[in-house]
């Protein structure tokens, strides 16, 4: 059973950092690219970063580059997600992803961020 838990998530100030945290069990993690979407009130769910199974390549939205680094350890399951120089339009609702066809996609239940002052 595939099962994604991310962690990490809470309030900081403008310009803050946080690491995101995803745990990933129950399939092949180091076969699998993974990504981050968030989601903000009221907004579509958007995709934030991707890593491709090795780490070797990352893509980023253009909102979050040279802010946001996603990264992997594959000795531990875990995917991250660190965030640097946070604004207030980065508050949403994080989730993990793992996409193994179109009808194999599967996410976390998401952690909170709130950058706030």
């Amino acid at each position: 059973q595939v099962q994604l838990v991310e962690s990490g998530g809470g309030l900081v100030q403008p310009g803050g950092s946080l690491r995101l945290s995803c745990a990933a069990s129950g399939f092949t993690f180091s076969s699998y690219t993974m990504r981050w979407y968030r989601q903000a009130p009221g907004k579509e769910r958007e995709l934030v970063a991707t890593i491709t199974s090795a780490g070797g390549t990352t893509t980023y939205a253009d909102s979050m580059q040279g802010r946001f680094t996603i990264s992997r350890d594959n000795a531990k399951n875990t995917v991250y997600l660190q965030m640097n120089s946070l604004k207030p339009e980065d508050t949403a609702v994080y989730y993990c992803n793992a996409r193994f066809s179109i009808l194999r996609d599967y996410w976390g239940q998401g952690t909170q961020v709130t950058v706030s002052s």
